[in-house]
């Protein structure tokens, strides 16, 4: 699956800036990004990915060879995510086919970080997010009870996907959530080291 900026389309035509005008139109167009072409990401991203299945590697064995999750490999390879230098190297060997100019693009380019709101209709996706903001409430206490008054960072974050087999033996899928925890702070006087100017 593409990443959600590869999807996105920049709107240039007279016709659909006329569309744009509308309230109810406007929200059901992605967003454009003028810092980024989202035609020359998605291109890219085909080009990677056709370049991992040339290799015959699992995101997996793409992973193990790279030294990072199997979700933050996806990431990589769909612009989700800054592929570093060190990383780079080991990216070029894994994936003999993939353009050196890629490779070098996609370690000078600042990721656009985002969804397209559609993504949710995929049922896969959607059944994700269904089972996060349906548990929501209970996570939230039981971090609360056991880290404080605070929040799991996605930045500071481990993703990993697996399997495992059931007692009636059938495959079961295995996400885990390895975030840093981030309490909030008491917002003292003293401690504010930018104080708004008073007129």
């Amino acid at each position: 699956m593409l990443s959600s900026v590869c999807r996105r389309i920049i709107f240039s035509s007279p016709s659909v800036a006329a569309v744009t005008k509308s309230p109810r139109a406007t929200s059901a167009l992605p967003r454009a990004y003028s810092s980024i072409s989202a035609t020359e990401i998605a291109e890219r991203t085909k080009r990677m990915l056709d370049a991992k299945e040339q290799a015959g590697l699992s995101y997996d064995e793409l992973a193990s060879k790279l030294g990072v999750t199997n979700t933050y490999t996806a990431q990589l390879l769909m612009g989700q995510a800054k592929l570093t230098s060190e990383t780079a190297i080991k990216l070029q060997e894994a994936l003999p086919n993939a353009s050196k100019q890629d490779i070098e693009d996609m370690k000078k380019t600042f990721p656009m970080r985002s969804f397209d709101e559609a993504i949710l209709k995929e049922p896969n996706v959607y059944r994700t997010y269904e089972a996060i903001t349906h548990y929501g409430e209970a996570i939230k206490s039981i971090i609360n009870e056991q880290c404080g008054d605070g929040i799991m960072s996605a930045i500071d974050f481990y993703c990993d996907v697996g399997t495992t087999t059931g007692k009636h033996g059938e495959k079961r899928v295995v996400i885990t959530f390895n975030g840093k925890f981030l309490p909030h702070i008491e917002q003292k006087i003293d401690d504010n080291s930018a104080k708004s100017p008073r007129d």
